[in-house]
This record gives C-alpha cells, sequence and structure tokens, in this order.
C-alpha cells in the first residue's frame, strides 16, 4: 500500500522567523483567603490566573518557617527579622529571603526587584516585590507592610 503524505508529516520551509507557535495557557487557581461569599452564587470566591500567581507570592512572603505542617521549610520567615535593628545588614538578609523563597518555591514568576523601605516611626518595612508572569509574558508586583506590633 502506498503511503500518503498527511499534512502534519510536511516539513517547514520558508522564512521560520513569522512562524507562531500557539498553545493554551494553563490557568491558575487558587481561593482568596479573605473567604468572602460571592453575592449570586453563595460560594466561595476564586481567584484566576494573575490574580492567583499574586496572591501565591503574597502568601510565600507572610508566611514563616515551620508555620505549614509538612513543609517545613517553605517560607520567608520575614517576622524573625522584624525585631533586628533597621540598618543596611537587615534589608540585605530581607532581600536575601524574598529572593530564595521566590526562587525555590514559585516556578511561575522571575523576580525583577525587590524594594525594602524602613518606616521607623511606624516601625514596620514596605516591601514591594515586581516580578513577571512566565505564562502570561505580565509584569506584576505585590507590596505587603511588614509591622511590629508591641
Amino acid at each position: 500500500m502506498a503511503s500518503t503524505l498527511i499534512q502534519s508529516d510536511k516539513s517547514i520551509s520558508g522564512n521560520l522567523s513569522k512562524a507562531k507557535v500557539v498553545s493554551r495557557r494553563k490557568g491558575h487557581r487558587d481561593l482568596d483567603l479573605t473567604l468572602a461569599i460571592h453575592p449570586i452564587r453563595k460560594d466561595l470566591n476564586v481567584l484566576k490566573d494573575d490574580n492567583a500567581v499574586k496572591n501565591a507570592v503574597k502568601n510565600l512572603l507572610i508566611t514563616n518557617a515551620n508555620e505549614r505542617p509538612f513543609q517545613p521549610f517553605l517560607g520567608a520567615n520575614l517576622r524573625g527579622l522584624l525585631f533586628e535593628p533597621a540598618d543596611a545588614l537587615t534589608k540585605i538578609a530581607l532581600r536575601e529571603n524574598i529572593s530564595n523563597v521566590l526562587n525555590n518555591h514559585e516556578p511561575r514568576i522571575i523576580v525583577q526587584d525587590i524594594d525594602i523601605k524602613d518606616l521607623p516611626d511606624d516601625n514596620a518595612y514596605k516591601i514591594l516585590v515586581k516580578f513577571k508572569i512566565k505564562e502570561y509574558d505580565s509584569n506584576d508586583a505585590v507590596e505587603i507592610v511588614l509591622r511590629r506590633l508591641r
């Protein structure tokens, strides 16, 4: 029997720089931890796509080590550095903890910048993490304020 050439068996020729790769995006979903009820469905709100990734980044930043069962090394351990002197060494330690936890536990993003501002009057740090979501090719940011409660 003579083999017939199927469309997928043909090789691509010509200018390959104009070729596009089309793929389906993988949707990310996460629960909104405010546990707000949707007014119509009477169900919990669900965060989708980039909002789910932002929520995951925020959760990693506010989690301390040994806080989650069976995952003792998960978390940025930022609260442990709140009672250290507000100097350049503490900012370096904060930046290293943030970049380590995001590089090790959040493969969906590329960290672009970590901006840490000391707020001495409020006994707090304002942390802004700028990152790029790989799959959506979009830039985003998460801002948290770490406060000392005395």
